[in-house]
């Protein structure tokens, strides 16, 4: 995957902004920024979205700005050179994506249909935008489509923190566009603060941190099965044995031997491993990556922290 689509697929939500004022885009990308959502397609639509990614890709490196609603190769021009590092465009437009190809440019024509789809694959992409999504079916029409063709999705329109998961939790889908954390009035009236608490609870709900499981780390297999067995017996739980470990299901894990952690370690579960690592070492959060586990596709299925949590090692668990 391109870098730029795959950091858009770490971030998982991209702001979809239409700015009246640039003067406004800096204050703007700081506070996607505090909020977790360090990404921004800003569109065409208004007359200050060229020098808002002007301004928002010189002033605040972090974000990565991409333009949106780019409708022809003159727009187009104008946004790379403003600084823009994605083009996004409402519908196929063959000379734009042709044009965009030719340069290199990562960009995700709007597309709905299997007409459109059949061209952006021909064409080499490997992400398409859909848009308007909700009208266009939602997440039940990308999965009718996407069995046919080898290309990922980025909805856009009608997505919002209520719905974002039954996008996101589809594999095929790398992101989604979002404008409720960027409305017009909030920009209007300066409510960095707002947008900033928006972002993060978007953030919260994608990945869905949740206590996924207990590991208790004892002496022998005998110990592990006694302690497994004393919670099955005081709290009805379900006993399970194993390999290496004993389980009282569903969250008690007695491990046989003296594993990581002083005393054992904690399971954290997530929507998905990759974008909680991303989201995580933002804040400084750090990995042990020669525990880090993949599946068959190359996405992340377990990876512990690097630091312990009153003796306990944690790793996050996909759900």
């Amino acid at each position: 995957m391109n870098d730029v689509l795959k950091t858009l697929s770490d971030i998982g939500i991209v702001p979809v902004i239409a700015i009246d004022d640039a003067d406004k885009a800096v204050s703007l990308a700081k506070a996607l920024c505090k909020g977790g959502l360090p990404a921004a397609e800003v569109t065409f639509r208004t007359a200050a979205g060229e020098e808002s990614i002007r301004r928002m890709s010189e002033q605040v490196p972090e974000i990565l700005v991409g333009a949106g609603t780019v409708l022809n190769i003159d727009q187009c021009e104008r946004a790379l050179a403003a600084g823009a590092k994605y083009i996004v465009s409402p519908g196929y437009n063959d000379e734009l994506v042709d044009y965009c190809v030719k340069k290199g440019v990562p960009v995700l024509p709007g597309c709905v249909n299997a007409s459109d789809i059949t061209k952006a694959v021909n064409a080499g992409l490997k992400t398409v935008k859909f848009f308007p999504a909700e009208q266009s079916g939602g997440v039940k029409s990308i999965k009718a489509l996407a069995p046919v063709f080898p290309v990922d999705f980025m909805p856009t329109g009608g997505v919002n923190t209520g719905n974002v998961m039954d996008y996101l939790s589809f594999d095929r889908i790398i992101a989604c566009g979002g404008t409720w954390m960027v409305k017009k009035d909030l920009i209007a009236n300066d409510k960095w603060n707002e947008i900033e608490t928006i972002c993060t609870d978007a953030v919260k709900t994608m990945l869905g941190f949740t206590l996924h499981h207990i590991g208790i780390n004892c002496e022998n297999a005998e110990s592990a099965e006694r302690t497994a067995k004393l919670f099955c017996s005081v709290f009805g739980f379900e006993y399970k044995a194993g390999n290496s470990s004993d389980f009282a299901m569903p969250s008690i894990e007695c491990v046989k031997t003296n594993g990581k952690g002083k005393n054992g370690h904690i399971a954290i579960g997530t929507n998905s491993v990759d974008r909680a690592v991303y989201h995580l070492s933002l804040s400084g959060v750090e990995f042990d990556e020669s525990t880090r586990k993949t599946d068959a596709k190359g996405k992340t299925k377990a990876i512990y922290l690097k630091d312990d949590f009153g003796g306990f090692a944690v790793h996050l668990v996909q759900k």
